[in-house]
């Protein structure tokens, strides 16, 4: 009596083994290479799995019958697919790869680049481009040109230091490729000691950055750039400047030479500015706005992915 019970009770559950099955199969792409760590899922089900290094995966304890499946992985178009469970044979899922465009980003000199349109704070950026099309006598001065908000407090044609909104000296801090320049912000008579000749980009983060900058950030920052080598690898590049402005005879060159090859960066740059003192239809000749800036600045680094 009691084999018969047993072997009743085994034909009854029978069906309910047989209403239960997996979902095995390997996502790969377009050129036959496995998608490694992608996600499959059945959204009806609200059941899925992530593929292995090899793009392997298994989904167990699926009901039988036809299921939606949906793979995606990050760089890659969403796949969706119908199939009829349980499978013969392992199933094979091919993914398109897909270009992702990004917005626009600042790279400032701290550890982390901002995104202009999700930063808490406001951030203006000017152009090397723009720096130079700004008759100017220092990157402040252009940079105040530019970029609203900013002002320029000078004591002379070749010195000025930045205010933002009515906040300068030691509440702006002023930085060169994320480096502090605080030379400035104690005298009246010390200016910024960057060449503009040289400069890439200015960033001015506009409002308190003391969590990111420090404690002297309380009005602003103004990070200044340097040009970056650049160029095919193995070709020496070089750049000539020239300027003349004929309110104090300003005469400026800059004579600069970069090199990259494998990762290797170099690059020098020299520049000479020489302005004789002005004059003024009230004044006539206005003493001491003469100046002399010489800069000789070099750079030697290696870019290369670090940890792959």
């Amino acid at each position: 009596m009691k084999q018969y019970l047993t072997f009743f009770l085994l034909l009854l559950t029978l069906p309910t083994l047989a209403q239960t099955s997996a979902l095995r199969g390997r996502v790969l792409d377009q050129k036959g290479q496995p998608v490694p760590f992608a996600n499959v899922g059945l959204p009806a089900l609200q059941q899925g799995a992530a593929a292995d290094e090899n793009g392997r995966f298994t989904v167990a304890d699926l009901p039988a019958g036809p299921q939606q499946v949906q793979v995606s992985a990050v760089g890659y178009t969403t796949a969706n697919q119908t199939v009829t469970l349980p499978l013969a044979q392992p199933l094979t899922v091919r993914l398109q790869s897909t270009e992702s465009t990004l917005g626009e980003v600042v790279v400032t000199g701290v550890s982390r680049s901002t995104e202009i349109r999700r930063s808490p704070v406001p951030i203006a950026a000017l152009t090397g481009r723009e720096i130079r099309l700004n008759a100017n006598g220092n990157a402040i001065d252009a940079a105040a040109r530019g970029v609203p908000g900013l002002a320029a407090v000078t004591t002379g044609p070749n010195i000025s230091k930045p205010f933002i909104r009515g906040l300068g000296y030691n509440r702006v801090l002023t930085m060169f490729n994320g480096l502090r320049q605080e030379g400035q912000q104690w005298g009246d008579e010390h200016g910024i000691e960057v060449d503009g000749y040289g400069l890439d980009r200015v960033e001015v983060v506009k409002g308190p950055s003391s969590l990111l900058y420090g404690s002297d950030a309380v009005a602003g920052v103004v990070n200044l750039l340097p040009a970056l080598p650049t160029g095919p690898n193995g070709e020496l590049h070089g750049e000539a400047l020239a300027e003349y402005q004929s309110v104090n005879g300003l005469v400026g060159n800059s004579l600069a030479f970069n090199y990259q090859k494998n990762g290797f960066q170099t690059s020098l740059r020299g520049s000479h500015r020489l302005a004789r003192d002005y004059r003024n239809a009230v004044d006539g000749l206005v003493y001491n706005t003469g100046f002399r800036e010489l800069n000789l600045t070099g750079m030697v680094g290696v870019r290369k992915e670090w940890g792959r």
